[in-house]
């Protein structure tokens, strides 16, 4: 019977698109390129609605996210607002304003463990629009470090206005992506779509059910005994790790994910951390600040705040991945 496209592997990885023989023609499909990473859909189409018009939708909502959050873009809001000048307030469009709300709340929440303002930092280690080659040195990371402040933003969140101070770089990559697959799954229900599931990049979001009642599943990374098929009932689901983006050089291997509070890459044993949220804006900037807190700090965090979360680390005294109390919850029966 092949491969069910109602199973994916999370973590940035999904198996092969293989309809069932049992699957309806309402049972339908579609893909993408978006954000230098593909975007993929299966959906139950009940009233055959045109695939054109389904694909529009998607690709607006996705567009949307783009000229508004992509730092790569140079006529970007976000870039338009690092080139600014100092001392100058901006009002951010509503979902910049959206997914600023909500990073800068984890900022918080975190002790700054996720930060917008991260961008020097993130060039200064070789990744982004604006990467640097090699190791950084000592007075360049400095530079970049005096950039660093979500605190410095006096974000307004009543009317969504932003300061630049100077010299601040957003960076919103860590969550930007999550928010995109939101506000495509808002533009498919705006169709009339009430059973599907998402995904950009890896990060997928469900929405209803599949065709004849069951869920969407996903099959979450782990050893042989804790892998398991979660179940994305109306949930989304992020993975952060350090097994995709990697620079070396002279002997140091270094991860992506940049640990605001210091200027450093982490540098823990934690392999990958996985969030289950109701929305994947949220699941995309906990599982950042989770990976930046480390197997431990990060484990405490999140039960503290109620994440549903799985830690997969390196350490051989950790050789199964380390579910939350509320993972546990979320995926009971799954």
């Amino acid at each position: 019977m092949g491969v069910s496209f109602s199973t994916w592997r999370a973590g940035g990885y999904a198996n092969a698109a293989v309809p069932r023989r049992a699957d309806p023609t309402t049972l339908q499909q579609l893909g993408g390129q978006t954000m230098g990473t593909t975007w993929s859909l299966r959906f139950d189409n009940p009233r055959m609605l045109p695939l054109e018009d389904v694909r529009e939708a998607v690709e607006a909502a996705l567009a949307r996210v783009i000229a508004q959050m992509s730092h790569w873009e140079p006529a970007s809001d976000i870039s338009r607002f690092n080139g600014a000048a100092p001392g100058t307030r901006h009002t951010l469009p509503g979902e910049f304003a959206d997914v600023m709300r909500c990073a800068l709340a984890w900022a918080a929440a975190s002790g700054g463990a996720i930060d917008p303002t991260v961008g020097p930092l993130v060039a200064c280690w070789g990744f982004g629009p604006d990467a640097r080659e090699g190791l950084p040195a000592p007075e360049a990371l400095a530079q970049a470090r005096a950039r660093i402040g979500w605190e410095r933003l006096a974000f307004d969140t009543a009317d969504g206005s932003l300061l630049q101070p100077g010299g601040v770089t957003l960076d919103l990559s860590g969550i930007a992506k999550g928010f995109a697959l939101d506000q495509g799954v808002e533009a498919l229900r705006a169709l009339g779509l009430a059973d599907l599931l998402f995904e950009v990049g890896g990060e997928l979001r469900g929405a209803g059910r599949r065709p004849g009642g069951q869920p969407w599943q996903v099959m979450v990374d782990g050893d042989p005994a804790t892998a398991r098929r979660v179940a994305l009932a109306d949930m989304a689901i992020a993975t952060s790790g350090d097994r995709w983006h990697q620079r070396a050089q002279d002997g140091r291997r270094w991860s992506h994910t940049i640990d605001p509070r210091n200027g450093e890459p982490v540098a823990h044993s934690l392999a990958s951390v996985t969030v289950l949220h109701p929305q994947c804006v949220h699941a995309d900037a906990l599982a950042t600040v989770l990976t930046v807190l480390g197997p431990h700090e990060g484990f405490a965090f999140a039960e503290r705040h109620d994440v549903a979360a799985l830690f997969a680390s390196h350490d051989p005294a950790l050789p199964r991945p380390q579910a939350t109390r509320a993972w546990l919850t979320h995926t009971t029966g799954s």
